[in-house]
């Protein structure tokens, strides 16, 4: 495991100068998965959204790499293509350098209108990392929801009021059905740990054929949070066990951590402008069904992982 000042001696792959908003964590996520790729060639490919939009602003960009940009739904088809030419110019002689392919879509174009793509570029076998930077919502057109979004969410298109309180779905369980395609590497990360990070982003680097990521990337205006809380938001998180942290390599399940202690869901709701009408009374049942599915999930991952099947102690 690299220590930080041996990561900083590598050349940095996203530099300063784009436009990401104060508190995001799509800037601190790639710049953590890049960081774990070292000293190799890496190609990069971008599906539209907050990332592309914020770093490619013509003439500029903040990418110090080659750069691909793709549309919504096909950066893992556009970024296995890359890869598919890459394998043939080597065959015939024309590359001689080694390089690693890595695309990076938000929830949007992971979770719905890109999975198709996505689960495609899995099953064929390319060698590539697809990075998926959920920030739970389609942030860069309005904040309406996704299927990432959480159960009880305030959005564009599934706004808290007297008829529904937010939106009225759990989120999809994205990381565990990539594992289901028999992939190498599956994992799920948070920022708030950055050796986490690292350590699986270098793995999913390093194993031959496709990886997943699955990083939860905090949003200042759709969660709208204190900006300079975002890493803190996003250890509530795997303390709460909303977003636990593991990783499925080669069909082996691990749990990566274990909270100590039974840490209600409402501590990572309250400082969130998105759940605030949560905490109005009428909508208790909401927040119940959300701890009551956390549970659920965590007891079923625990199993996953050959683990006792308990919840934390209170």
């Amino acid at each position: 495991m690299a220590t930080l000042k041996e990561l900083s001696k590598f050349e940095e792959r996203f530099v300063g100068g784009h436009r990401l908003c104060a508190g995001c964590g799509h800037g601190i996520s790639v710049r953590m998965v890049l960081n774990a790729a070292e000293d190799y060639n890496v190609v990069v490919g971008c599906a539209t959204g907050c990332l592309e939009v914020a770093s490619t602003i013509y003439p500029y960009t903040a990418w110090n790499c080659s750069f691909i940009h793709s549309a919504f739904e096909n950066a893992g088809a556009t970024i296995s293509g890359v890869e598919a030419a890459y394998k043939s110019l080597k065959r015939q002689g024309k590359i001689d350098k080694d390089f690693k392919f890595v695309a990076f879509g938000g929830d949007g174009g992971t979770y719905d209108i890109g999975f198709q793509s996505l689960s495609g570029a899995m099953e064929r076998g390319h060698n590539m990392v697809y990075v998926c930077l959920d920030n739970e919502a389609y942030m860069n057109t309005g904040i309406q929801r996704s299927s990432a979004t959480p159960m009880g969410a305030d959005t564009t298109t599934s706004p808290a009021g007297k008829v529904i309180p937010g939106k009225q779905q759990p989120r999809k369980d994205l990381t565990a059905i990539m594992a289901a395609h028999n992939i190498p590497y599956a994992a799920q990360t948070s920022i708030s740990n950055w050796q986490d990070v690292h350590k699986k982003a270098k793995k999913a680097f390093d194993v031959e054929g496709p990886a997943f990521l699955n990083i939860l990337s905090p949003c200042p205006r759709g969660w709208r949070y204190n900006t300079p809380d975002i890493v803190e938001l996003t250890k509530i998180a795997v303390e709460t066990r909303f977003w636990p942290l593991y990783e499925v390599e080669n069909g082996k399940w691990k749990l990566n951590y274990k909270p100590k202690k039974y840490v209600p869901i409402e501590e990572f709701l309250k400082p969130q402008g998105r759940f605030r009408h949560l905490f109005a009374p009428g909508n208790e049942h909401v927040i119940k069904a959300i701890q009551e599915e956390i549970d659920n999930r965590w007891l079923a991952l625990l199993s996953r992982c050959g683990e006792p099947q308990e919840l934390p102690a209170k």
